[in-house]
């Protein structure tokens, strides 16, 4: 008899051990919502129905187990009962909580509201629009880190690349990942020791190398593996989506971001909460995302908010209207791109009727840090007819466009464009006309592109502002000094005027034209003012 209890105790110990390293492998957190839960609830229950059966079996002698056998014993009736209400329970409530049963509830989980084009989206200058996308940032980040002899052995650089809104400005930030299991065994001590930043106006690259390393990252083992250490702190909490970004002091974070589902178990997925974990220390708050604090740009991913206006868009009239007759039923168009307003990260993305994909009725921009989702209707051309239209104007070069940002040029719905070389580089600019999307003009700098654009405009008798932007500027001097330096593999020169403190930044590989200057001569050029040296965006000839 104490045998047989010591062999249950064996049995039991094992069972929670392997229970408990399921837990710690899988992490599945402990909430009704999630569907691991339930995942893990089976397989749990599934186990030990499993052992019991074989116990049972063994001790009543038989090799073969048939359903007679399992009615024989009323616990095993009971296990299997019980397990069976619980898949029940599982379907149903996957079903209950389906766009096909709450089609009203689904379609009011996002507020929308009408927007004003030329009120809301004002003229913005060069320097806060994104002119790269997240792959011509991706090789930017892999050519820095190549560049660096002595971190390249050990790191790569990771594939997140979060846009925000840093200072100001539009950037993409990504940390730095452990190149092997064998680098982290060896660096894991000083943790990892830097991020990479990249002003996606100027293309500027920049390693940031921290004081501390970061020592919770996704790409850390153990106790410091992020989701591992999330889930301890926050056992019920269901993680929706984890990005990395980095305060006003450039202190690396994670934010995480906690799903809150709104319609029976498993539907209506909107976030509820948001943990901010400091990289380096570990550190958590958790904040309700009224209480989030401005820096953080990315608390509703793109993909969620795009997920959220497709059902508010084509629910309207409920669930088979939007299969079967699909009368005013909108979806966006298939592809996004951001925009930083007011110190904020905008998604931008087409509106189209569902049953028509050749132009676009509208637009929306949606607040990846507040929700806010604003309807602007604008008829036009589709994004794919406007970046067809950009790559037929340079199909001589071969480049490739990216999904285009909705600017206003003047008071006119305009595409802006970036395209692309084989080698995934941006090298020219183009702007299309929303509404006239033949218009079509390109340049080697966005200054340049929007001249042509604007003389476009007017050629076409578009009614169309032709003042420049603010925040182009000319100058005009007798040239002092001029210094070569080469800044990223690109050769700039720096140019100093008489009577004049600026500091005026010229790309050669842009302005090829500024090597036949020198000291003494006269030159006049167009730029954007910088903190540190002015930008040049164009020479007068």
């Amino acid at each position: 008899m104490k045998g047989m209890t010591k062999v249950k105790l064996v049995i039991a110990l094992l069972v929670v051990i392997a229970v408990a390293i399921f837990y710690y492998v899988s992490l599945p957190a402990i909430n009704i919502h999630s569907t691991e839960t339930w995942k893990f609830i089976f397989l749990i229950f599934a186990v030990l129905l499993v052992l019991y059966i074989v116990r049972k079996a063994k001790k009543a002698g038989q090799s073969k187990i048939e359903l007679s056998f399992i009615k024989e014993y009323t616990g095993l009736k009971i296990g299997v009962i019980v397990f069976l209400l619980f898949l029940v329970v599982y379907v149903a409530g996957s079903i209950l909580s389906s766009p096909i049963v709450n089609a009203a509830k689904y379609q009011r989980l996002l507020k929308v509201e009408e927007g004003e084009f030329t009120e809301d989206i004002k003229q913005i200058s060069y320097d806060q629009i994104p002119l790269l996308d997240r792959d011509s940032a991706s090789i930017l980040g892999n050519r820095k880190m190549g560049s660096l002899v002595d971190m390249a052995s050990q790191f790569e650089v990771s594939d997140l690349y979060s846009q925000i809104n840093y200072k100001g400005e539009p950037v993409r930030v990504t940390p730095l990942r452990y190149a092997d299991t064998i680098k982290w065994l060896t660096n894991q001590k000083e943790g990892i020791p830097a991020y990479i930043k990249i002003d996606m106006a100027t293309q500027d690259t920049e390693l940031v190398r921290l004081s501390e390393g970061m020592k919770y990252t996704p790409y850390d083992h153990f106790h410091r593996n992020l989701n591992r250490h999330l889930r301890f702190r926050y056992p019920t909490y269901i993680f929706d989506d984890i990005s990395f970004e980095i305060d006003e002091e450039g202190t690396p974070y994670w934010i995480c971001s906690v799903a809150d589902y709104k319609i029976g178990l498993f539907g209506g997925k909107t976030i509820g909460r948001v943990v901010l974990c400091n990289a380096v220390t570990g550190e958590c708050t958790d904040y309700a995302v009224k209480d989030v604090p401005s820096w953080v740009d990315r608390v509703y991913s793109a993909d969620l908010l795009v997920q959220l206006y497709d059902y508010y868009g084509s629910l309207k009239h409920g669930f088979i209207n939007s299969v079967l007759g699909q009368k005013d039923c909108l979806t966006t168009t298939n592809g996004y791109n951001y925009l930083a307003m007011n110190d904020d990260v905008w998604v931008y993305t087409g509106v189209t009727s569902i049953t028509s994909d050749q132009s676009n009725v509208g637009f929306v921009l949606m607040n990846e840090r507040t929700m806010e989702t604003k309807y602007y209707q604008v008829e036009g051309a589709i994004e794919d007819s406007a970046m067809s239209s950009a790559e037929g104007k340079v199909q001589n070069l071969g480049y490739t466009a990216t999904f285009p940002l909705l600017l206003n040029i003047a008071n006119e719905p305009t595409y802006f464009i970036a395209l692309k070389d084989d080698s995934g580089l941006v090298k020219m600019y183009a702007m299309v006309n929303v509404q006239k999307y033949q218009i079509v003009a390109t340049g080697d700098s966005v200054s340049e592109c929007e001249k042509n654009y604007m003389e476009l405009m007017k050629q076409n008798g578009v009614n169309a502002e032709t003042k420049e932007s603010d925040s182009v500027k000319k100058a005009t001097g007798t040239i002092a000094k001029i210094t070569d330096a080469v800044v990223e593999g690109n050769t700039h020169q720096y140019i100093l005027l008489e009577n004049d403190s600026n500091i005026y930044d010229v790309s050669v590989a842009d302005y090829l034209d500024i090597v036949r200057y020198s000291v003494g001569d006269t030159i006049t050029f167009e730029y954007m003012e910088g903190d540190q040296a002015n930008t040049v965006l164009g020479i007068e000839k």
